[in-house]
């Protein structure tokens, strides 16, 4: 299996080159065109529970389509919004992914749906988070490009740019110094990570987009 990564980053897609009957997965309705021949098939990933509770908390399709080819050929993903795809590979460790930043995996990548508490609850970026283990490569995406940084000690994000971090990390939910300040900023709440790892962001917000957006679709 071959992968190859275009366009980013600003319009990321994933080629994937497949051998005879190699399987891979794909995140429903992220496949952007397909050779002749290519089997699809519709599966939970996790099995129906995991599935669903991925849907209703994290942002994710219950559905995955699993593809493979007889004699092997080639199949391409693009995420739904414009932006970066980033490969990470896995090997028995771990990956924090926010809801809506899977994109693809091989067969031995497992998904699992965790809270994130009350810090993520009321982050405005959804309560629950994606935790990826397991051993092959795992595909994420992000809206706009992708900026890694590098977390010794401490380390303050804004929640709408946050596409994945190391569980190395941890982090804690803060405001933007005081209660005014957090209120009249702009700004809003921060996530606040701590200890040493990577974290990587994303230039633009989906939230962001929405406000500029917002006084162009009066009337």
């Amino acid at each position: 299996m071959k992968f190859g990564i275009e366009g980013n980053p600003d319009y990321g897609q994933l080629n994937v080159a497949l051998e005879p009957n190699e399987r891979f997965v794909g995140e429903g309705g992220s496949m952007a065109w397909m050779t002749t021949g290519m089997n699809v098939k519709a599966r939970m990933l996790g099995g129906v529970v995991k599935a669903v509770v991925r849907r209703m908390v994290a942002k994710e399709s219950p559905f995955v389509g699993e593809y493979s080819h007889p004699r092997g050929d080639t199949v391409a993903f693009s995420p739904s919004t414009p932006g970066a795809v980033m490969r990470r590979t896995l090997s028995g460790d771990s990956f924090i992914l926010t809801g809506g930043a899977f994109m693809a995996c091989t067969p031995g990548v497992k998904l699992k749906t965790r809270f994130g508490g009350l810090k993520a609850l009321f982050s405005g970026e959804g309560a629950f988070v994606i935790e990826c283990n397991g051993e092959g490569e795992l595909f994420y995406n992000a809206y706009g490009a992708i900026v890694e940084k590098q977390v010794e000690g401490g380390f303050t994000v804004d929640t709408g740019h946050v596409v994945a971090w190391e569980p190395s990390l941890n982090y804690s939910l803060r405001g933007m110094g005081n209660l005014k300040s957090t209120l009249l900023s702009g700004e809003g709440l921060a996530l606040n990570f701590s200890g040493t790892g990577k974290v990587y962001l994303q230039t633009r917000t989906m939230s962001g987009m929405a406000e500029w957006l917002a006084p162009f679709s009066v009337g």
